[in-house]
């Protein structure tokens, strides 16, 4: 028998509590038509100071299978909806807000998906069906969907949906979530990037009944932060390595312009031509720093859960693109900078002025700092990825021993 909890957080929705308490509870025939035989309702009050306790109370009292619990303060949008789900009881646990936006009459629609194979359903307002979120908010959700998509690998269209339904077994997998209104797209970023199967329905949008409690700009910025500040605990050089791979862009650019530039005859810089070449030398050692700095959390973060290394920005094997090629990669830099130090010293000795000399020596000095940085990172990646792999090599020598005696 599978059985669906629905979790309403709510504070201070005195107006909209009891509808949409009525329009869950008014879905039992549907859901059996799914599969779901059972439904248990559970409003959570998150420290309201109207009236939305006594009339939540009210229908819970009178209607089987409703509880009602309370927060003694105030403690988010997050804590609300996790005291929910501790306290669920069903083999599925879904959620909606209590203002009237998410239609409850699809959850068997969401239900369904989650019964043939998915452990994550995500109701989509940006699916194509009717919507009537404000247009600041449609295009926030869409950047929010883009960058998902973009750092994650993973088609996204709706990262902070308030309506899912998920397996009860998925909560140690995504876990820990915040406590603000940042725990949907927090929660949709740990599902891809812990490989859980995650599906979404498109589903219609109301206006909310009330005041909004959604700051754009406030809660805009504290999604941004949440969904970069996740990635990077899972894979850090998908973010930092594009970074650092722009800063290198950058340099490469200004590098070019100023062979051809010189090529053409221009020996002196204006203005904006040093200020283009302070701009590349500090985005190229800087983009080099954070690609590498990315690379190494890699290594670290697989150390830290015992699993193996993310793959690299391009979905190869980190191993394989930093163990093979951050070595000879910083030893030919190393080696063109000294090369190009050495012309430099050797010019200046037979008369060159250093007003022809010092784009030499400054690129002689760029390709050594640059070429330092790879090797040291280099061997850090190297030392790194043989403590990853210790148990494996361990195993794999201790079978051999085993085999040797039998």
């Amino acid at each position: 028998m599978t059985s669906l909890s629905v979790v309403i957080p709510a504070y201070n929705e005195e107006r909209g509590i009891a509808a949409i308490m009525q329009r869950v509870l008014a879905i039992r025939e549907d859901l059996t038509q799914v599969g779901i035989e059972e439904l248990e309702l559970l409003v959570v009050d998150d420290g309201s100071r109207d009236q939305t306790v006594q009339v939540a109370a009210d229908l819970a009292h009178n209607e089987q299978g409703v509880r009602l619990i309370q927060h003694q303060h105030n403690r988010g949008y997050g804590a609300a909806l996790k005291t929910g789900f501790s306290n669920a009881k069903g083999d599925l646990i879904g959620f909606l807000d209590a203002d009237g936006t998410y239609p409850p009459e699809f959850f068997p629609q969401l239900c369904n998906a989650a019964i043939n194979g998915s452990d994550l359903v995500i109701g989509s307002r940006m699916s194509g069906t009717e919507s009537k979120m404000p247009l600041t908010r449609k295009v926030g959700n869409l950047f929010f969907a883009s960058l998902l998509t973009l750092i994650g690998r993973q088609h996204v269209s709706d990262s902070a949906s308030g309506m899912r339904v998920f397996k009860r077994q998925v909560l140690e997998r995504i876990y820990p979530l915040p406590d603000g209104l940042n725990l949907t797209p927090v929660m949709s970023t740990r599902a891809i990037h812990e490989g859980i199967r995650m599906t979404e329905v498109p589903i219609p949008y109301e206006e909310r009944m009330g005041n909004s409690k959604l700051s754009v700009v406030r809660d805009g910025s504290i999604f941004l932060q949440s969904i970069i500040w996740t990635v990077l605990m899972y894979n850090p050089v998908r973010i930092l390595g594009m970074v650092g791979l722009g800063g290198v862009v950058v340099a490469m650019l200004v590098g070019l312009g100023l062979v051809i530039a010189r090529l053409s005859g221009i020996t002196e810089l204006g203005p904006w031509g040093v200020a283009a070449l302070f701009a590349a030398l500090v985005s190229g050692v800087t983009g080099i720093s954070i690609f590498a700095l990315g690379s190494t959390f890699n290594y670290l973060v697989s150390l830290f859960y015992k699993i193996p290394i993310k793959q690299g920005l391009f979905n190869q094997p980190l191993s394989k693109h930093l163990d093979r090629n951050f070595g000879w990669l910083g030893i030919f830099g190393l080696l063109v900078g000294l090369a190009l130090g050495l012309v430099s010293v050797v010019l200046g000795v037979n008369g060159w002025e250093i007003a022809r000399l010092w784009l030499y020596l400054l690129g002689s000095a760029l390709f050594i700092l640059v070429g330092v940085q790879l090797i040291i990172y280099w061997v850090l990646t190297s030392i790194l990825g043989e403590l990853s792999r210790r148990e494996e090599l361990t195993k794999r020598d201790l079978s051999v021993i085993t085999e040797v005696v039998l």
